[in-house]
């Protein structure tokens, strides 16, 4: 077979058109322009907006099962948290409801991170107390963890400094508490990066688009 192509690069060349040469590397600098773009638009996508910055202290509590829970369970994961007693007459019969909400939203999608509750008010969130709440909100508990077994001055702790968040005692009745109603995204690195309303139906599906974005 006669090779032609030094015949259509002179002729290329004579007619002052780009070269094949050129060609070939203009095309290919434009097929590696437009995977670099689609690359950062699917990274992109896959991004949230992270409205705070903390990270979970190591901790070592007691789960609704009598057995031990530590924070290593979680290393590697997504995972959502949120406080709650069960003697809360306010808001936490509305919140828990909700982020049970979010677990069957996200189990449609086979997405089954790790939700954990902190109760605060652990003397009388025994085990069983806390067993009997989950059964009573239907949560699926091989994927929601309720934890109890420590000072009410060790959760308070874990709530302001590692959640950032509002926990304190009293009130015109006993086991009474002031607590907040957000609902917190933490990374697979124990960063705490993002946090919703779990009273606001519209932050529920920001939380419900962001697992899907990450996990």
């Amino acid at each position: 077979m006669v090779d032609t192509s030094f015949f259509f690069t002179k002729m290329y060349a004579r007619k002052g058109y780009p070269s094949l040469k050129t060609n070939r590397k203009k095309n290919m600098m434009l097929a590696i322009t437009l995977l670099c773009t689609l690359f950062l638009v699917a990274c992109n996508n896959n991004k949230i907006e992270s409205n705070m910055s903390a990270t979970v202290a190591n901790f070592e509590y007691t789960n609704q099962n009598n057995e031990s829970f530590t924070s290593n369970e979680l290393e590697g994961e997504w995972w959502i948290s949120y406080f709650f007693y069960t003697n809360c007459k306010m808001v936490c019969p509305q919140t828990t409801a909700n982020i049970v909400n979010v677990q069957e939203e996200l189990a449609e999608i086979n997405l089954t991170p790790p939700i954990v509750g902190f109760s605060v008010d652990p003397d009388f969130d025994q085990p069983d107390i806390l067993i009997d709440y989950a059964k009573e909100y239907g949560a699926n508990i091989d994927h929601m963890t309720l934890l109890t077994g420590y000072e009410f001055d060790t959760i308070k702790k874990l709530a302001n400094e590692s959640f950032k968040t509002v926990l304190d005692s009293g009130g015109p009745d006993d086991h009474a508490y002031a607590h907040s109603t957000f609902f917190f995204l933490i990374n697979p690195e124990g960063e705490v990066i993002k946090r919703y309303d779990g009273l606001s139906q519209a932050e529920l599906s920001d939380l419900i688009e962001d697992a899907k974005k990450v996990m």
